[in-house]
């Protein structure tokens, strides 16, 4: 199929069957097309439209976001999971106001110098809202050209991905830009799925090598499988008597960067340790029902412990950010979706 019937294929499908009412093709800006590529990434669209129309009700701009707190950044992502989007968001939000006058570069590669910004990320952008000419190759478009080349392998390997981008380089149109990116994420999103593809609806199945080899189910390759290491935790949910829990910043960077936690700790025997680190001291540990969150890498299984306790020196650790907060309205600190439902249980 050559570039040209492949282009004119897929469009027609769009004009017909694309997806043209989402909120952040309206008022296109680079601006709302980066916010919602970066949340997209890992991410369905069902899930992502409240958390975008949220996040530009509070964050109109740019500039806003780059001038508003990591609290409140975090906190408007909270349930959206993998944070370290969130906190490169702000990151790029404050190189763009401050190194670019407000203004989003116009080319892929400066794009892909920012923070949490990748090829196909940068190319989704320019291409969306600059109508520049970029391929994008993001988890859709990926298994939409592995499937219809039979590319084998899986896409993460270097040598398949550059197979990929040259397949995706090769089908860019020079007209349309915005139309076809839509189209090539929409094809992935809604026809030729992860699992059930609608292999007959798609205007590229006649010429699919691996529909023709009825072997759609094998492609894209997947990643050799490797069991899921578990990591144990106990999180000390210390109550002032008051109703309130005391939470604690993470660091920026790791597992739940930036957001606010209940202090963790490997085993009983550093209980009262924990306790005399921030000048408490306690009742007896309750034990909560335990539970598991499951991370990209790992699953971490959680003991709560609930601990009544009362001060007993003016010197509390100075090392983190500490916050006593209600369980019943811990405000806009950003929480991880798990803390946040934990809390509330409470």
């Amino acid at each position: 199929m050559t570039p040209a019937a492949f282009q004119k294929a897929v469009l027609a499908w769009y004009d017909q069957h694309g997806r043209k009412d989402l909120p952040w093709q309206k008022s296109l800006t680079p601006y709302r097309v980066w916010v919602s590529e970066i949340m997209l990434q890992q991410t369905q669209v069902s899930t992502v439209i409240p958390y975008f129309q949220r996040f530009m009700t509070r964050f109109p701009s740019v500039t806003a976001l780059a001038q508003a707190p990591i609290d409140d950044v975090l906190h408007l992502w909270t349930g959206l999971g993998y944070y370290a989007r969130a906190r490169n968001l702000h990151k790029t939000a404050q190189i763009i106001s401050n190194n670019h006058r407000g203004k989003f570069p116009r080319d892929v590669e400066s794009l892909s110098s920012l923070p949490g910004i990748g090829r196909s990320t940068a190319g989704a952008i320019a291409s969306i809202s600059m109508e520049i000419r970029a391929p994008i190759l993001d988890g859709n478009v990926k298994r939409v050209l592995a499937r219809f080349h039979a590319i084998d392998g899986w896409p993460g390997e270097t040598v398949v991905a550059n197979q990929l981008w040259a397949v995706a380089e090769k089908y860019t149109p020079n007209t349309r830009l915005r139309d076809y990116t839509q189209v090539m994420m929409d094809l992935g999103a809604t026809v030729c799925t992860r699992s059930k593809p609608r292999c007959e609806q798609c205007p590229l199945h006649k010429h699919c090598a691996a529909f023709s080899r009825n072997e759609v189910a094998r492609f894209p390759g997947k990643k050799a499988s490797k069991k899921t290491p578990v990591r144990e935790t106990l999180m000390l949910l210390l109550d002032n008597g008051n109703g309130e829990i005391l939470l604690e910043q993470r660091p920026p960077s790791g597992i739940w960067g930036g957001l606010w936690c209940p202090p963790q700790i490997e085993n009983p025997d550093a209980l009262k340790d924990a306790l005399a680190q921030r000048g408490l001291k306690g009742s007896k540990a309750d034990k909560l029902p335990a539970f598991r969150h499951t991370f990209s890498h790992f699953h971490l299984d959680i003991q709560p412990l609930r601990i009544t306790v009362k001060q007993h020196s003016k010197t509390i650790a100075e090392t983190v950010p500490q916050r006593w907060v209600s369980s019943r309205n811990p405000g806009t600190l950003g929480l991880a979706a798990p803390i946040k439902k934990l809390l509330a249980s409470l």
